[in-house]
Formats: structure tokens, C-alpha cells, sequence
């Protein structure tokens, strides 16, 4: 490990890893509930549309199927609505964003965290098992429930990137980032796990099982999540990590008095059973930005563009990869989750090492650019995969790695660093507005491609689809290539200044 990051970890506290460990888990928690239906969409297809169509008694009763409980007339209606319900998801997903971002710099984190994940277990309940349970097959109710668990879920990325931008600092971010950026992909394994585990019994069982362990994760988030440092006493400084915050040495003592209280204001540390003297109050509660300033701030606009274009492509395979396989290769639909988890393991790997070496170049975009470059051929590559799921499997680790690690990067440690920018001059509550104008942009770029690629899949087949993944993959580099350039000057001038000190 290079010594700016084992520099930065020596630093860190008990009370550093349970704020990774509890954001970490709850945007797995989430992301494998979301997984869950991605991974039942043959199932839910089935059962939307009839088995067996009445053609017998075609001249009495065309309209009659042996099954009067479906939605659609046949399975590519029922794709189209798959693809539409998507859609859906990340279009009020990221309009969501938008606002629980600039939520989240005004109203206490753990509240919106816990608010975003225990809404979105109930409603994915409702979505996925209830409905079956009662036998209510509505198009409308889809649809609202759908919304309703975008917006939802829409609270929990800003606010977890916000608590990890507050305990983390600038030094080591790209690894420790993009180590905690898994936490995606580890959700995605293990919904894919938890959905072929119990897709035997139904696909409501998978919705069941995913929410009520999301709910739980929600409960134990609020009553066990720090958001700051300051909380125990401590204090983020912007490029060395933590200090102790001075407090007087009688801190300890008891509570003072009422006459005493008016001389001077103390603050009960509810954790740790102490009396702490407080900052100055405007360095203790600095004005959160706007979300106009957030958005005009250096950086945000590219990046918020070229992930709009790496989202598209990355959410593709998270919510069609299960179902590419499964019609495209005739494979089960349980294998077929389970081959879908090599995407998330070399996402895990990619976003892992490329923030490590962007931490020791001091620089992000250059390893963005070489990694999306490589992206592009390794989508070529898995397009012509033949039939064999080991190839499959190493193809899909390499696609992960270049797509997956990027978009890990840009989501995460990308904006914690621009969320606490010199531009800021001093706030520190910019860090969720910023990661929702990113996400949300995202999103909107995602919530546009997932119809596309079920119309393009329909009209022109699956090869048309990953030659538009190569082109939006294109597109996300061409977004961030004047920051390519920025900081390929500064890298030069840095060498040369280094070459004439020697």
C-alpha cells in the first residue's frame, strides 16, 4: 500500500470503520433489493402473459386465453413494460435526487438515510409480493409503486457519500472510495444470490426476503450511524485527516447550572456522556450552497454529463444482463443470475484499483480515459461471446472492470472531491447537493437508455444494443476530455519543475 494511504488509515478510528460498514451495507441492502427485479424479469414475464393462447375456440371467443390473470398478449408487450418500468424507476429516481440532495445538507443525514431505505423495503414489498399474494395485476398500480420507490430510494446515495465525506479526507480517498464503491456490486451479488436461491418457490418470495432484510438494515442504521466526526469530538481537516477538537479540561464535569448556562454554552455529547465546548458557530454550521452554485461549481457539469453516458451503459447490464442471457443463450434463469455476479466482481475490482492509482498519480481523469477506452474493446469482445459460460464469465469480469470501475469512481470519489473543492471557500455542506446533481444526472442518461435498449433489442437484436453501448461509452469520453487535458498540462508542468529542482 503506497505511504500517503497508509498515512492516511493510521489516523482512523473504530468509529471510522463503523460509518464505513453501515453506509457500505445499506447501499448493498438496497442495491440488492433493486437487483431482485432485474433477476425475476423472466418470471415476471411469464406471468403476465398467458401461457396458452384459446386458438381452438378462435370463431366463439378470440379474445379468451386459457389464463385470464395476464396483463399483456404476449412476451414482447410484457418486455417493452419491463423496459418501460425501468425507465420509470430512474427517471423520478433522478428527479429524486435532485432534491434529496440539497435535502440532505439541510436536515439531519441519518434521518433521510433511514427514511430512503425502510419507505423503499415497504414499497418494493407492496410491488413485488403483496400484489401477488392478493393476485392484483394493474398497470397503473405498477407504475405508481414504481415512481413512488424511485423517489424513495433516490435518499440514500447522496446521504451515505455525505457521511463518508465527512469521516474520510482528501488524502487516500481514491482507494478507500473505491474500495466503498463495491458496495453496488456486493449488492448485486448478493440479491442475484438471494433471488435464484428462492425463485423456485416465486418471484414475490425474492421480493420478500430482500425487502424485509432492507427494512431491518434501515433500523439498525438509525439507531447505530455517526454522520460526522464531530459527534465524538473529532474534526475533519481537509488534507491530513483528523485532529482532536478542543475542548476545556473540565469538559467532564457536570452539568452547569441554569445561572451558569447563561454565561456559557456547552453541548451534551449524547455518545460518550461528555461536556464539549462548541466552535465558533458558523465554522459549526456553515451555509449550505444552492443547488444552482453546486451545479456551476468547476467539474460538476462534465463529470455530471460523460457518467449520464456511463450510467446508461452500466445500468444496462445491471437490469438486462440476467435477461440477455437467459433468452440469448437458452440458459436458466437461476443460472443466469448467478453468471451475472462476474459483472459486479470486476466492477468491485476496477473501481478498487483504478482509485488506488489515481491516489498515487494525483489525478483522475487520465486513468477515467484509459479505463473507458479499454471499455470500448471489451464491449466488442463480449458482444461475440460464444456459448460458453466460463468465456462468458471471464468476458463479463474484463467488461466489469472497465465500465463498472469508472462509473464507481466518478459516483463516489470523484464527488467527494468535488463536493469539497477549493471553490467551496470553506462549506462543507455541499458534498450531498453535489452527489445528487452527479447521480441525478446519471440517472436521467440511465432512465433514457433502458427503454432504448429494450426498442433497439426488439426492433434489431442484441448486437445493434452493444454497438449503442460502444457509442455512449465514446460519448462519456469525449465529456470529460477537457478535463483530460487540464490535468495532462498539470501533470507536465509538475514534471518539469520536478526535472529543474533535480
Amino acid at each position: 500500500m503506497p505511504p500517503s494511504c497508509c498515512g492516511c488509515l493510521s489516523q482512523y478510528t473504530h468509529h471510522h470503520l463503523v460509518a464505513f460498514l453501515l453506509t457500505f451495507f445499506s447501499y448493498v441492502l438496497l442495491h440488492a433489493s433493486r437487483k431482485t427485479f432485474s433477476n425475476v424479469k423472466v418470471s415476471i414475464s411469464a406471468q403476465w402473459t398467458p401461457a396458452f393462447t384459446n386458438g381452438s375456440a378462435a370463431a366463439f371467443s378470440p379474445d379468451k386465453t386459457w389464463e385470464g390473470n395476464h396483463l399483456f398478449a404476449d412476451k414482447e408487450q410484457a418486455t417493452l413494460f419491463l423496459g418501460a418500468l425501468d425507465t420509470i424507476f430512474l427517471f423520478s429516481y433522478a428527479v429524486g435526487l435532485y432534491f434529496s440532495g440539497v435535502i440532505g445538507d439541510r436536515v439531519n443525514l441519518r434521518y433521510v438515510l433511514c427514511v430512503g431505505l425502510c419507505g423503499s423495503a415497504a414499497v418494493e414489498f407492496v410491488f413485488g409480493t403483496l400484489t401477488e399474494w392478493l393476485k392484483i395485476y394493474n398497470v397503473y398500480l405498477y407504475c405508481g409503486l414504481w415512481v413512488l420507490n424511485g423517489l424513495l430510494q433516490s435518499a440514500v446515495w447522496p446521504c451515505v457519500v455525505a457521511v463518508m465525506g465527512n469521516w474520510f479526507g482528501k488524502a487516500g480517498r481514491g482507494f478507500v472510495f473505491g474500495l466503498w464503491s463495491a458496495c453496488a456490486s456486493v449488492g448485486n451479488i448478493l440479491g442475484a444470490f438471494l433471488a435464484s436461491s428462492v425463485l423456485k418457490y416465486g418471484y414475490e418470495y425474492a421480493f420478500l426476503v430482500t425487502s424485509v432484510v432492507q427494512f431491518a438494515g434501515g433500523v439498525v442504521v438509525f439507531f447505530g450511524l455517526l454522520t460526522s466526526p464531530k459527534e465524538v469530538g473529532l474534526s475533519l481537516e481537509a488534507e491530513t485527516g483528523l485532529s482532536p477538537v478542543e475542548t476545556d479540561t473540565d469538559s467532564h464535569r457536570p452539568l452547569m447550572s441554569d445561572e451558569e448556562e447563561d454565561a456559557e454554552v456547552e453541548v451534551y455529547d449524547r455518545h460518550y456522556h461528555s461536556i464539549q465546548e462548541p466552535e465558533d458557530p458558523l465554522a459549526e454550521a456553515p451555509l449550505p450552497v444552492t443547488f444552482c452554485q453546486a451545479f456551476c461549481l468547476p467539474g460538476v457539469l462534465p463529470y455530471s454529463l460523460a457518467y449520464a453516458c456511463l450510467k446508461l451503459v452500466n445500468y444496462s447490464f445491471f437490469f438486462w444482463l440476467p435477461f440477455y442471457l437467459t433468452n440469448n443463450f437458452g440458459w436458466k434463469e437461476a443460472d443466469s443470475d448467478r453468471l451475472s455476479v462476474w459483472y459486479d466482481v470486476g466492477g468491485i475490482l476496477g473501481g478498487t484499483i483504478q482509485g488506488l492509482i489515481s491516489d498515487l498519480m494525483g489525478k483522475r481523469s487520465p486513468v477515467l480515459a484509459l479505463s473507458l477506452a479499454l471499455a470500448m474493446a471489451s464491449l466488442v469482445g463480449y458482444s461475440h461471446s460464444p456459448n460458453d459460460q466460463v468465456i462468458n464469465a471471464a468476458l463479463l469480469t474484463t467488461t466489469g472492470f472497465f465500465i463498472g470501475g469508472p462509473s464507481n469512481m466518478i459516483s463516489s470519489a470523484i464527488s467527494a472531491d468535488l463536493g469539497r473543492q477549493d471553490a467551496l471557500r470553506g462549506s462543507q455542506k455541499a458534498l450531498a447537493t453535489v452527489t445528487g446533481i452527479v447521480d441525478g444526472t446519471g440517472s436521467i442518461g440511465a432512465a433514457a437508455g433502458q427503454y432504448l435498449v429494450s426498442l433497439i433489442e426488439s426492433k434489431l437484436g442484441w448486437i445493434q444494443v452493444f454497438y449503442f453501448f460502444i457509442a455512449m461509452t465514446a460519448g462519456s469520453i469525449v465529456f470529460i476530455t477537457p478535463l483530460l487535458h487540464k490535468e495532462v498540462r498539470e501533470m507536465w508542468r509538475e514534471r518539469q519543475a520536478l526535472r529543474r529542482q533535480l
